[in-house]
């Protein structure tokens, strides 16, 4: 908002005279509190000084702590439980976050951990096909799962009096899901669908899976989550049953729970439901080790779907909760988030070559990936859209970041944290997050503290580090064209 200058009256004198008047009295309270008297004061009678509290009396106030105040505790049979309270909604919501994601995978088997996840939603010893989404919405509730590379959840919110509905649903599925013949080809043809939506038939659906298999050279997060069609109808059901065994089990999983109830009671409940699953051997950990890149790779896709061409560039970073993941990720939030950022003003307002501009860093348990993505204008030339982007690393390496800029991130990452706090599903999936993530989930308050001791320095030092030449993948997509009718 613009403010308004009143030109009937100097606001400099203004504001120039009132604070005089405010240094006058200030030294005037700074007097009394010393014990002096100020000039031409008289002092007050001995009844009045009585009923006066000296400021230096007065007790500090307390900074309010918005920290999650959570418990943990461990069951006989490794699983992990993470409580916190929150009684000002009648609601709680309960996470389950499994350790095993698209990196588990094995070669011929891509797409295997989401459609494991979709699995668990059609039914278990107790719960009938289809029964867990009714249970839970017909109690007003809500509940979900999704799959990335690194980890499994599923969450549910619900009123705090079907707390132990809530907690039964999840330990029923995972002692017996309904492993059988019909469901696993149902919810097989259920996630090709998803592929054939979200990837095969849309606009740079391909884009992504030809990036990370271009830039990776190990399996685990060389192929995408969704799977490839030929690995999906090569899947069987024994696959399912072995993938179940292995990863499904008490002391691979983190249970979190937010919200109104009492933590006794929960952990009874959970104790009662959870306790005589059986504990399963430790799964091998996938290998996620990459070698260093040594010179740059370069791909061209073509999309029947694509409308205008989109160059996206990547560089290969450290894992996640590292620190110059941290100040990685703050510099794309520099470089892109907001219509005020540099890469949005560069391409987008200014040079109008770019309908959009993206740059992040992705969060993985291993190598990671810094994205840069930007969406063409259909007459950009795209070697220039490329050089330009060259020159606005450069300037990164080579000058500093605004302190401007700095606040308005760290301004934007405490808006954000306010946006999960807000949510008990929110708390909940993050706690069971840093948990299966990092082993540390206290992590949901000490990350933001992490953001506030970044430096401009530390952003241009992992700017010359991992923005270079040798460290990039460049992969360009174009719109296909179409085949000329015949006999013309």
């Amino acid at each position: 908002m613009t403010a308004k200058i009143w030109r009937t009256v100097s606001p400099r004198r203004t504001w120039v005279a009132v604070g005089i008047a405010l240094l006058f009295l200030a030294s005037v309270l700074n007097a009394e509190a010393a014990g002096t008297k100020p000039t031409k004061r008289r002092a007050p009678n001995a009844k009045a000084a009585a009923k006066k509290t000296k400021p230096a009396d007065k007790a500090p106030k307390a900074v309010k702590s918005y920290d999650i105040d959570f418990k943990e505790f461990k069951l006989k049979n490794g699983l992990r439980v993470l409580l916190a309270e929150d009684h000002h909604a009648p609601t709680f919501s309960i996470a389950m976050t499994y350790n095993v994601g698209s990196r588990d995978e094995r070669p011929g088997r891509t797409g295997f951990a989401h459609l494991f996840e979709h699995m668990l939603f059609q039914g278990s010893e107790n719960v009938g096909k289809g029964e867990h989404f009714i249970l839970i919405q017909n109690n007003g509730g809500r509940a979900n799962g999704t799959t990335n590379a690194d980890r499994t959840n599923y969450f549910e919110t619900l009123p705090a009096n079907q707390l132990e509905l809530a907690i039964f649903l999840e330990a029923d599925r995972m002692r017996a899901p309904a492993i059988n013949q019909a469901n696993f080809d149902n919810q097989r043809a259920t996630v090709q669908e998803e592929r054939r939506q979200n990837y095969d038939n849309r606009a740079y659906g391909k884009t992504y899976e030809a990036v990370i298999d271009l830039a990776y050279d190990s399996f685990p997060y060389k192929h995408s989550t969704i799977g490839s069609m030929d690995d999906l109808n090569a899947a069987t059901l024994e696959d399912a049953a072995d993938f179940f065994r292995t990863y499904y089990a008490p002391n691979n999983a983190v249970l979190s729970m937010v919200g109104s109830f009492k933590t006794e009671t929960a952990l009874t409940l959970i104790q009662k439901y959870f306790e005589n699953i059986p504990a399963q051997p430790a799964p091998a950990p996938a290998d996620v080790s990459e070698p260093d890149q040594k010179a740059e790779r370069r791909k061209t896709v073509e999309d029947g779907f694509a409308q205008t061409p989109r160059l996206d560039i990547v560089f290969k970073i450290p894992p996640a909760n590292t620190p110059d993941w941290y100040a990685l990720e703050m510099l794309g939030q520099i470089l892109s988030s907001g219509v005020s950022s540099r890469l949005y003003q560069k391409f987008v307002k200014e040079k109008e070559m770019a309908l959009n501009v993206y740059a992040d860093a992705e969060e993985k348990r291993g190598p990671s990936l810094f994205w840069f993505s930007l969406l063409a204008r259909p007459t950009t030339d795209l070697a220039a859209l490329e050089e330009l982007l060259y020159e606005e690393i450069a300037r990164i390496q080579k000058t500093s970041v605004l302190d401007s800029e700095l606040n308005k991130v760290r301004m934007q990452l405490r808006r954000h944290r306010a946006q999960q706090l807000y949510s008990t599903r929110s708390r909940a999936n993050s706690l069971g997050h840093f948990a299966v993530y990092y082993n540390d989930p206290d992590l949901i308050n000490k990350i933001w503290r992490i953001y506030d001791q970044i430096t401009s320095a530390d952003l241009q030092r992992v700017a010359q580090k991992y923005f270079t030449e040798a460290n990039r993948t460049v992969v360009t997509t174009l719109p296909k064209t179409a085949a000329a009718p015949s006999g013309s």
